[in-house]
């Protein structure tokens, strides 16, 4: 069975907002992700839109050929916002607008109304859902009593644990997988994953997408720097070329 790859670009729109230039162009990433194998793309419409954008999203909807993933909070203004673009899927995840990044699961089990009525109406308008969780047994269960279809594993725990303790949060995420797919759920997983730590995670059965962003930018940002570097010296050696005329 193969396992899905789906790449988060959210970083790539990051380094744009940092300067305010219309470039690096996430939508230029995504593409260029597609060609090269993923099998999805995945972003993350904060609140305070650190990164991501409305505007990437609706052009993300009309260029991703693939399947396109939307991480959400779930409130009223992004549900509209994604009943309107029509993403493949949402994820709902947790928010909080001092995080650095996403920290932990979304509580299903408190905050099961809103979570619930939320994934009802993305359902409504024809968008599979998925729910970010801790891989906890509660949570799990009042996942399956939700109208979604997917859960994603948090695997911060088990990417940040030190060595001793990696095991017992590989068990962990390996437990909750079962159970999911016990109560006819599809499982997913991702956060800090990156080639040294992903391969266990792909090992566990139940998996069957994982959802990779940071790492990959990190990644592809000393696998391509050298080229980048060459390429701007050869044009620069071309000016100095002009100056000879």
């Amino acid at each position: 069975m193969a396992i899905r790859l789906h790449v988060n670009i959210d970083h790539v729109a990051t380094l744009r907002n940092a300067r305010g230039t219309p470039y690096p162009d996430p939508v230029e990433a995504a593409l260029m992700c597609e060609r090269a194998g993923a099998d999805g793309i995945t972003v993350h419409l904060r609140e305070d839109r650190r990164h991501i954008v409305d505007r990437d999203v609706e052009r993300l909807r009309e260029t991703v050929g693939t399947w396109l993933n939307l991480e959400m909070a779930a409130t009223d203004a992004m549900v509209a916002f994604a009943a309107r673009v029509r993403p493949d899927m949402v994820t709902l995840v947790p928010e909080r607008r001092e995080e650095r990044t996403t920290e932990g699961g979304l509580d299903v089990v408190g905050h099961r109304a809103a979570v619930e009525g939320a994934a009802r109406k993305l359902v409504d308008a024809g968008i599979a859902v998925s729910l970010f969780i801790d891989p906890d047994e509660p949570q799990v269960r009042a996942s399956a009593e939700t109208p979604a279809r997917q859960i994603e594993l948090h695997t911060g725990d088990y990417c940040g644990a030190r060595s001793l303790a990696r095991p017992t949060e590989l068990s962990r995420l390996g437990r909750a997988a079962s159970l999911a797919r016990s109560l006819e759920l599809d499982v997913a997983a991702g956060h800090g994953l990156t080639r040294a730590n992903v391969v266990e995670v792909a090992a566990i059965p139940q998996v069957v997408e994982l959802n990779i962003g940071h790492a990959v930018v990190a990644d592809a940002l000393f696998g391509g720097l050298a080229r980048a570097v060459k390429g701007f010296r050869a044009a620069v050696d071309r000016g100095l070329a002009l100056r000879a005329r």
